[in-house]
């Protein structure tokens, strides 16, 4: 297992690659070029200035997030075939830059929806939080909630000039169901997947976030069920997840270690985001919380063992960390929590390799 740290890059990031060197046990961080519109070619030059920025703080870079993917591949549009070209060409350059793990999701308009960007908790933290009666409000008004309470920084999969379109995207998505949606991911799937095979690089899918219908859009990517039906799609280990615990803990019904026992030894799950959340009631509502078990709903020593048992290899982040300590940066995406959830995680880690 390596840790990693997600980072938004010098231009973007309130937080520093310094910063990141000073956690301790922190190897990897994953970066991405969020400048560069969704559906275009990332330049090989750009994503090498990225890694040799990177690797000056004598850390790694084998991990991306945030290659996303067009609305018109989700929508299966005649246009698709051009944007997947571009996809397939990111992939290589990636590859030559040493990139061997794509973190990406096929959502639907929305990447992921929180309701409150800053839930004020018991202690005084704030963190992210999502309410099911607040969805049932127009999702302009969510679009809204996001961009002013955003501390001024732009979300990943919440870019203003795609959002600005956001009537046409719901009128484009009008006939997509989830059959429709799991056949768009699935022609997808069998356009990169060969060039993943190529260039020796892993595509890892991210859970729905939070894993339930919302704003009638179909969502693919909730349980164990559906990560069977994308294997089946394209039986190559590069067709591989990521396994979110916050997003598929998001639905009580799903058993994280279960899943880590049926596809890690598979070899399908290069990269782990490790978060704690708190059911505030029986419909599901939930907010993020401290990545300690006793301070959320999921166990996460039950799943750090699942990951320890069954031999995880690949690199594992903290997620979603709270405000604290007066920090007021990207909300889910401070320094502070993050940094205190790596501590606990490798402790965990640390006492499961010493008593096997």
């Amino acid at each position: 297992m390596e840790m990693g740290f997600r980072w938004y890059g010098s231009q973007n990031d309130q937080i520093h690659l310094a910063d990141i060197r000073q956690i301790p046990g922190v190897r990897q961080v994953v970066g991405a070029l969020f400048d560069i519109p969704v559906g275009e070619v990332w330049p090989e030059d750009q994503i090498i200035r990225l890694k040799h920025q990177i690797e000056a703080a004598e850390l790694k870079f084998t991990v991306v997030e945030s290659v996303n993917i067009h609305d018109d591949i989700k929508i299966g549009l005649p246009s698709r075939d051009r944007y997947i070209e571009n996809y397939q060409q990111t992939i290589r350059n990636l590859a030559a830059a040493g990139v061997r793990t794509i973190c990406y999701n096929f959502m639907p308009i929305f990447d992921w929806v929180r309701t409150n960007l800053h839930f004020s908790l018991a202690d005084g933290s704030q963190a992210l939080a999502f309410e099911h009666r607040q969805v049932q409000r127009q999702p302009q008004d969510i679009i809204h909630e996001i961009e002013n309470n955003a501390n001024g920084f732009v979300l990943p999969g919440w870019e203003p000039e795609r959002l600005a379109q956001v009537q046409q995207l719901f009128d484009a998505y009008a006939g997509v169901d989830e059959t429709q949606l799991a056949a768009n991911l699935n022609y997808f799937l069998d356009a990169i997947i060969p060039v993943c095979e190529e260039c020796h690089v892993q595509m890892a899918l991210h859970p729905d976030d939070p894993p339930r219908e919302l704003f009638g859009l179909p969502r693919i990517y909730k349980n164990l069920a559906d990560m069977n039906r994308i294997v089946a799609m394209n039986p190559s280990t590069a067709n591989g997840f990521t396994i979110c615990t916050g997003s598929l803990g998001e639905n009580p019904q799903n058993d994280i270690p279960a899943i880590i026992r049926e596809f890690v030894p598979q070899g399908r799950v290069p990269f782990v985001h490790a978060r704690n959340i708190k059911f505030m009631n029986d419909q599901g509502d939930f907010h993020e919380s401290a990545h300690l078990s006793s301070m959320g709903s999921l166990d996460m020593f039950a799943i750090m063992q699942a990951l320890h048992e069954t031999g995880f290899s690949g690199v594992i982040r903290p997620d979603h960390g709270r405000d604290i300590w007066h920090e007021s940066g990207r909300p889910g995406y401070g320094l502070y929590d993050r940094a205190l959830g790596i501590t606990y995680l490798n402790g965990l880690w640390e006492a499961l390799e010493k008593q096997s």
